[in-house]
């Protein structure tokens, strides 16, 4: 995202910040059919501003007939109450995080964010628009549930705290980590050493600021867009754990949906998606410079020995067991052997 487009980012997202949703341009007549879009991201994150143009764009293809309006930063409820409410049908779509709280309907859902499994994004993108995205979008309808095709990604997460860089696994040990409500995540830091406290993201800043916990991890985006370089000294880009959204809708207000539609809609929050991946990928080669010049110190550990940790501690065979022999295997065809 060049400096054009984030400022116009968060022009959008003040705009957002005061009303109960994104206003799209208004139609002659109102829409036929208006659904809800939610998310848990703050409205100036990417996310947000590429599902607004893609309601825009379907608002435009349908000729006014669906609207979609966007409610960012949980202004419908956390991750679980928005999840509730798309199980019940009462929130049309939902982008949520695999690893997170849809990970406790669908286990194998959390396994794109196995720590420091992923060489990079390309492998990730790979991975999750062909087989194994192919098997992890068929687990849902189990639950009621349906994905769109393409992965709102999120992109590697990154360590910071205000005690020290973190060089090798043994600089995480005793270290008090915030982490989100996930098993994986616990299970990830425990296995490294590191002390993981689970806290919901709206605590996380003043966690930090009163010493609750020494450090947390998360994407540069929300590191800047949080301000978490505020209460935050170090900066290591770890890259332990990729993360991402699916764009989900219930099965059965999809179904109602009318049929001409559908396509139209699944068209634009899959280009939405892609285009995404590209604002990331812009995003975080100017945030480190952004973030150094805020006072974060950076540094590039070497990642073999937090994998060969994990090897050795049986996180692998752990996580493998939970997940079953036909998931992993899908996994390690994109990330080589693991354990």
């Amino acid at each position: 995202m060049n400096s054009i487009d984030r400022r116009r980012a968060i022009v959008t997202g003040a705009a957002l910040i005061s009303a109960p949703a994104l206003v799209l341009p208004r139609f002659a007549r109102a829409a036929e059919f208006t659904y809800k879009f939610g998310t848990n991201l703050p409205a100036t994150h990417p996310l947000n501003v590429r599902a607004m143009q893609a309601a825009e764009r379907i608002l435009k293809d349908t000729g006014g007939q669906v609207q979609i309006n966007v409610f960012p930063n949980n202004q419908l409820g956390n991750d679980a109450d928005m999840l509730s409410q798309l199980r019940a049908g009462g929130l049309e779509f939902f982008t949520v995080s695999g690893v997170n709280v849809l990970s406790q309907l669908v286990p194998v859902s959390s396994m794109w964010g196995l720590g420091f499994a992923w060489a990079n994004d390309e492998a990730v993108n790979k991975a999750l628009d062909g087989d194994l995205g192919k098997f992890l979008r068929a687990q849902f309808p189990k639950v009621g549930l349906m994905a769109m095709d393409t992965v709102w990604s999120s992109g590697f997460r990154q360590i910071t705290n205000s005690v020290r860089p973190i060089n090798t696994p043994d600089d995480l040990k005793g270290l008090k980590i915030r982490v989100p409500v996930s098993p994986l995540w616990t299970s990830l830091f425990k296995h490294l050493g590191a002390a993981p406290t689970s806290i919901n993201f709206a605590e996380t800043y003043s966690s930090l600021q009163t010493k609750v916990v020494d450090g947390q991890e998360n994407p540069l985006a929300i590191i800047s867009i949080a301000k978490l370089y505020e209460v935050q000294k170090y900066c290591s880009m770890t890259n332990h754990m990729w993360d991402g959204y699916w764009c989900m809708t219930n099965q059965k207000v999809w179904s109602r949906m009318p049929e001409k539609v559908r396509p139209i809609i699944a068209k634009h929050l899959n280009q939405a998606a892609l285009d995404m991946r590209a604002d990331g990928a812009k995003l975080d080669a100017s945030l480190r410079p952004e973030l150094t010049s805020r006072g974060l110190a950076f540094n590039d550990p070497e990642i073999g020995p937090f994998r060969a940790r994990l090897l050795a501690s049986g996180f692998y065979a752990e996580w493998k067991k939970k997940y079953g022999d036909e998931a992993w295997a899908l996994l390690e065809k994109h990330t080589g052997k693991l354990g």
